[in-house]
């Protein structure tokens, strides 16, 4: 005995579209006869049922882009010392902020504002790495990159 399931799946959706969004996802009452707000999912933080707005991921995004392009003029030497743990670690707020904006443009379903997120923190990736690698051994060093943490 085989099943059509394409025939069986069409009864279903006619079925689900002759009901009510009520009918489907009943509301619970609350007092006063209010519908009372959903719990959290498990394991969720009490912020996660806050709404977020548009405006408020995208000034996210924009501040996360705005340190990934103010790092390209970043203005002491990065051969060695100081200039370098700075700009590491500058590199380090760029990586952050990316995942910072991820996280909101995740949640806030922007398609467009996730890929810029993703590319901003492999843009911090590839800035730290371009440093580090060839200090580790990894890369070949050249005079803006040499093999010493340390000036001399």
């Amino acid at each position: 005995m085989s099943t059509d399931w394409d025939k069986e799946l069409h009864k279903i959706d006619q079925q689900l579209e002759s009901l009510s969004d009520d009918a489907l996802l009943p509301q619970q009452k609350g007092k006063g006869g209010k519908p009372a707000k959903a719990p959290p999912a498990a394991g969720a933080p009490a912020s996660a049922t806050r709404q977020t707005s548009t405006l408020g991921v995208m000034a996210r995004l924009l501040l996360a882009i705005a340190l990934g392009v103010g790092i390209m003029f970043w203005p002491y030497s990065t051969t060695c010392g100081m200039g370098l743990f700075g700009y590491l670690a500058a590199s380090v707020v760029v990586i952050v902020a990316g995942g910072w904006s991820a996280i909101w443009t995740w949640r806030h379903r922007s398609a467009s504002g996730h890929i810029l997120s993703l590319l901003l923190i492999l843009w911090g990736a590839l800035l730290a790495a371009q440093q580090v690698l060839p200090r580790i051994g990894y890369a070949k060093p050249d005079t803006a990159h040499p093999a010493i943490w340390m000036c001399g």
